[in-house]
């Protein structure tokens, strides 16, 4: 199954390269709805590394493109502030961006952070493990045989959204909302899920009545191990403005559920659309933690984090002014032949597998990243004991959005077990 259809990429590859370079805009939701952004990127990095876009529905913004000039961006908070927001979109409501940590440069983004990493530390996925296993067991063996079912709905939303509803406390009968919840935190209106903003809005009353519930019951109540406890308890967030809570829960419900399930679906089309790396990995299982490392690289579940210039910056040649709006494409970055040795193929045995910015870097990089590699790994673990393949039998239908790297159903077949 090819990745998209070659006429298709054909034509966006001269498109990209007939525009203008000053006219350039690779923010584009539809291209990335359209698997199509890739020349944008690959001209960009050769041409323009550093790149204005003057204008664009999400205003004037710069493109950082390159694998090392992201890690410069990303790792100088001083000039590139994460306030106040990390999408390219502005999140401007009536009373501005909801805060949240991700959002937040030191110390407050250290304090808020620390509070909740206990939740994903070494000692707690030790925890969590066996009751991953246990549910991606279940959920594995009770897929259809021969039949023609939805990858995404099935398995990738189901294991993401337990696993956030362990983290988060919950109970496991509601866990959909958190799937439902965050696919309409990043949905643009008007492309399938919600129709206007102010259905989003409404949404976002029912999220919100939720989780300060859970929080009024948590503080009323004895410390435990979950997200919510951890926060209404922290030293350094239990005071903290109902406003700013419930950004934080934002940021936990998307962080927790669409990077995994995405990359859980990604891989599966990966080794579809590379049936040399599929056979390699049947015949050597041991390869399970290498592929999960490349398939969150060739995935890059999160197109993008953006910045704010703090202060008039001179970088790759170019006069940033304070205030602009600074993007750094991780999609583009892990493809960048400069650092990565043939980034366009899906390679599971790299030499450097775990090379890749999809998680960030600096402060920012991705609190629950061991668990989303955990949460992978187990479910393909258990996938080569029960079934020599899966087939992908039609294109992806993939998500509207320039942030959102990612599929909203995959359909496949399983022929038989093993």
């Amino acid at each position: 199954m090819a990745d998209g259809s070659v006429d298709i990429l054909k034509d966006a590859r001269a498109k990209a390269y007939a525009t203008p370079l000053a006219e350039l805009n690779p923010a584009q939701p539809a291209l990335f709805e359209s698997n199509t952004m890739w020349p944008y990127f690959e001209r960009l990095r050769k041409e323009d590394p550093v790149h204005f876009t003057a204008e664009s529905e999400y205003g004037p913004y710069w493109s950082i493109t390159k694998y090392n000039d992201i890690m410069a961006v990303d790792t100088n908070h001083q000039v590139f502030s994460s306030e106040p927001g990390i999408t390219i979109a502005d999140q401007d409501g009536e009373e501005g961006p909801l805060p949240m940590f991700i959002a937040m440069d030191p110390p407050k983004h250290d304090i808020q952070r620390k509070t909740v990493s206990p939740a994903v530390s070494p000692a707690n996925l030790q925890i969590l493990g066996p009751l991953i296993r246990e549910r991606a067991a279940k959920i594995l063996d009770e897929l259809p045989i021969g039949e023609e079912f939805d990858w995404v709905d099935k398995v990738s939303m189901e294991l993401t959204a337990m696993t956030l509803a362990t983290l988060f406390g919950i109970d496991q009968k509601d866990r959909r909302k958190l799937t439902y919840w965050s696919d309409v935190v990043t949905a643009v209106p008007g492309h399938g899920l919600i129709d206007t903003i102010e259905e989003k809005m409404q949404i976002f009353l029912d999220y919100h009545a939720y989780f300060t519930e859970l929080w009024n019951q948590r503080v009323n109540a004895d410390p435990t191990g979950d997200l919510i406890s951890m926060l209404a308890h922290g030293e350094a967030t239990r005071n903290m403005s109902p406003r700013e809570y419930f950004g934080n829960i934002v940021l936990l419900t998307v962080g927790g559920n669409d990077t995994t399930r995405n990359t859980i679906t990604g891989s599966v089309l990966a080794l579809n659309q590379n049936p040399d790396q599929y056979k390699k990995l049947r015949e050597n299982p041991g390869l399970i933690p290498s592929m999960v490392s490349e398939t969150i690289r060739w995935q890059t579940p999160l197109a993008h984090m953006r910045r704010r210039a703090t202060q008039d910056f001179e970088f790759g040649g170019k006069q940033i002014k304070e205030g602009d709006k600074v993007v750094m494409w991780y999609v583009s970055g892990n493809r960048d032949d400069e650092v990565i040795e043939n980034p366009d193929s899906y390679i599971i045995d790299r030499e450097r597998p775990r090379q890749h910015i999809s998680f960030g870097f600096g402060i920012h990089r991705c609190v629950g990243n061991r668990l989303a590699e955990l949460q992978l790994q187990i479910i393909w673990e258990e996938i080569m004991k029960r079934f020599p393949d899966i087939q992908v039998v039609s294109e992806p239908k993939r998500v509207y959005s320039t942030f959102v790297k990612g599929y909203e159903s995959m359909k496949v077949v399983i022929p038989s077990r093993i």
